[in-house]
């Protein structure tokens, strides 16, 4: 890790940390799926949740979600004593708790999606597990959109930037295709095309527009934009 001071003079310090990773590390995904195999091993063992209460445990790295019916205090004693007993780990407070989902407005947020149960769509008695892409990760890709297409992308051929553009909404709507994405592939769609059409305009000298008789979602979609939620529309 290199420590840069801010006196005068600048310069740098080196510094080589005695546990932990970088934040955001290549090397962190792999070392958390060696390090907590172990406590995998310890959670489906003899004396583990999935043994004694029948307790799923879905992990992606260092991110967790323990599923039951009922989550006793035997589990979390369990989870917490070996987490940050055993394998010396800290819990983050601030993203740990114990979610009920079949209250009324709870939710869960985990690896992009949320987890809700919602009214039944055709108005039937009962509640459906509604899963759809959270907040974050939908404001991650405008995020991400509004990036590739700001000012400075004014250089790129129209189908370069085309290009571009369908094959990070083609993976990031290929990896939310599970549940119920359709509101946020809309979302996403009206987000890109107000932001091309900005980018069309600025990168003109004269004021752009589709030809005559033609929309502006039929023009973007003749210069190749894809749709993510069905056949475009005039």
């Amino acid at each position: 890790m290199v420590e840069r001071s801010e006196g005068q003079g600048g310069g740098s310090r080196w510094s080589r940390p005695r546990k932990g990773t970088p934040q955001g590390g290549v090397a962190s995904p792999l070392l958390a799926n060696l390090y907590l195999h172990w406590f995998d091993a310890l959670f489906h063992g003899p004396q583990g949740p999935a043994r004694t209460a029948d307790v799923k445990l879905v992990r992606y790295a260092d991110d967790f979600v323990a599923l039951a019916k009922q989550m006793g205090s035997e589990t979390i004693e369990f989870i917490e004593s070996r987490l940050e007993g055993k394998f010396q780990l800290e819990i983050n407070r601030d993203k740990t708790r114990v979610v009920n989902l079949r209250e009324e407005g709870a939710s869960l947020d985990f690896l992009g999606y949320t987890f809700r149960y919602d009214r039944d769509r055709k108005g039937r008695d009962r509640k459906y597990l509604n899963v759809f892409p959270s907040k974050k990760a939908v404001q991650r890709e405008r995020d991400k959109l509004r990036e590739m297409t700001n000012g400075h992308q004014c250089f790129k051929p129209i189908s370069i930037l085309m290009g571009e553009l369908n094959r990070h909404l083609r993976g990031w709507a290929n990896y939310f295709s599970f549940g119920y994405p359709l509101s946020a592939y809309c979302e996403i769609e009206r987000h890109v095309q107000g932001r091309l059409i900005q980018h069309l305009q600025r990168r003109s000298q004269r004021p752009y527009r589709p030809p005559a008789g033609e929309s502006w979602l039929r023009h973007l979609g003749r210069l190749g934009l894809v749709r993510l939620s069905g056949p475009v529309h005039t």
